[in-house]
């Protein structure tokens, strides 16, 4: 035992190791959080172009000059919380686009699909409005483009494993269809809350029902029939 270990009165040595480096690592990210939370606030009500740092660090309740120890500028905020976005995004669209969802009827798969891609958007407001506007940074909006086209695809291929017989082109416009018919639906989803986006959310799915349906019911391979109008 060394002439100090034990001895009463005596002090210990000062804690240099690696645990107060990793505890400002973690106050940093902290506050980086915080700061992206507010950000996305901020975007939604001014939308990116109206936003400024001065109204984020406001948000977030800390001075321009904390947030400039984290981030340069707005843009660089913009890209953080968008990459982080996009990447919760595609871990929930992963989930929801399952094969094995095939099983089920088309109302629950339905369900199964838009409810989570739904309740995603509805909690992350500012992921809608960085898919949008000219000066969304670039790099923002080619992961969104990206991201879409890799839902269309995963929705093809959907088609495909539940319609063994269908064509691909007819594959490939009934998934544009539907992406679009999702894309035009959430957009009044986004612009109504309580009981009013709650029935929206009904109407949503009663449309792609309606549209998916007879395809399901009747998976013909040629174009659906005409109807004729009899006197």
């Amino acid at each position: 035992m060394s002439d100090t270990e034990g001895t009463p009165g005596t002090k210990a040595a000062p804690d240099t190791g690696a645990a107060k480096p990793r505890r400002r690592q973690a106050r940093g990210e902290a506050r980086i959080a915080q700061l992206l939370k507010a950000a996305a606030r901020v975007f939604c009500v001014s939308g990116y172009n109206g936003a400024s740092t001065n109204a984020i660090a406001r948000e977030a309740g800390v001075s321009p000059g904390t947030l400039y120890q984290f981030f340069p500028n707005k843009e660089a905020i913009a890209i953080e919380l968008g990459d982080q976005l996009l990447h919760r995004w595609q871990e929930i669209y992963g989930a929801a686009f399952s094969p094995g969802d095939l099983e089920l009827p088309l109302d629950r798969i339905l369900d199964t699909v838009l409810d989570p891609l739904i309740a995603f958007n509805c909690e992350n407001p500012a992921f809608t409005v960085l898919a949008h506007g000219s000066e969304i940074p670039g790099v923002i909006t080619q992961g969104h483009d990206a991201l879409h086209a890799t839902m269309l695809t995963r929705t093809e291929q959907l088609l495909g494993a539940y319609l063994p017989e269908l064509p691909a082109d007819r594959a490939h416009r009934i998934a544009s269809m539907s992406f679009t018919l999702f894309q035009a639906g959430l957009d009044l989803i986004m612009a109504h809350e309580g009981t009013e986006r709650e029935a929206y959310i009904r109407e949503l799915k009663t449309v792609m029902y309606r549209y998916l349906e007879p395809l399901v019911c009747d998976p013909r391979p040629g174009p659906p029939p005409q109807e004729i109008d009899t006197p």
